[in-house]
C-alpha cells in the first residue's frame, strides 16, 4: 500500500513511528516531523533541490534515521480543487519515490499553507530573511498539523 489515504495511516504505519511532512518546491523541499504519538508537527529542515537521486536519497536517510512510517506530500492544488502542473510534477515526484523505495505516502491539500506560514511570520515581526530560510519545513509543518489533526478527528468521530 505505498499511496495511502490520510485517514488510513494509523493502520498503516507501526507504534512509535513519525510521520513526514513534505513541501515539494521547485527549488527547496521542507520537511516536519511528527511526534510519535502523532499529536504534534515540528518543523525540520529545508533541502536545497538537486538531481532526483540526491533528494531521494537525503528523503530515505531521514525516513531511517527518524523511523518514519509515512511520507505526506503536500499537493499544490489550484484554488477551485483543479489540478495544475504543479500537481503533476508532485505525483511525479511520489512515483519516482516509489519506483526506486518503497514509502507509504499520502498526500494532503497545501492550498494557502505558505501564505498562512508567511502571514503568521509577518505578524510575529520577522525578518524578510529570516522568513525565507523557514518558510518551507513552516510550510512543511503547517501541511502535516492537517494530517494529524484530520487523524485525530477520525479517532473520536462516530461511525455511521
Amino acid at each position: 500500500m505505498p499511496i495511502a489515504d490520510a485517514i488510513s495511516l494509523k493502520s498503516v504505519i507501526e507504534t512509535g513511528q513519525r510521520l513526514l511532512g513534505i513541501d515539494l518546491g521547485t527549488k527547496t523541499i521542507g520537511l516536519a516531523l511528527s511526534d510519535t504519538l502523532l499529536m504534534a508537527a515540528t518543523p525540520f529542515k529545508t533541502l536545497a533541490r538537486g538531481k532526483f537521486q540526491a533528494d531521494a536519497a537525503a528523503l530515505q536517510a531521514i525516513r531511517t534515521e527518524h523511523r518514519v512510517g509515512a511520507l505526506i506530500l503536500g499537493l499544490p492544488l489550484n484554488m477551485d480543487g483543479s489540478e495544475g502542473p504543479r500537481v503533476q510534477a508532485t505525483r511525479a515526484f511520489a512515483r519516482n519515490l516509489l519506483a526506486v523505495d518503497d514509502p507509504v505516502i499520502a498526500f494532503w491539500d497545501e492550498r494557502l499553507s505558505t501564505a498562512a506560514v508567511t502571514r503568521s511570520m509577518i505578524d510575529a515581526d520577522l525578518s524578510r530573511k529570516r522568513r525565507s530560510e523557514l518558510v518551507d519545513r513552516a510550510a512543511a509543518a503547517y501541511i502535516l498539523q492537517g494530517v494529524l489533526d484530520r487523524l485525530r478527528w477520525a479517532a473520536i468521530e462516530p461511525n455511521p
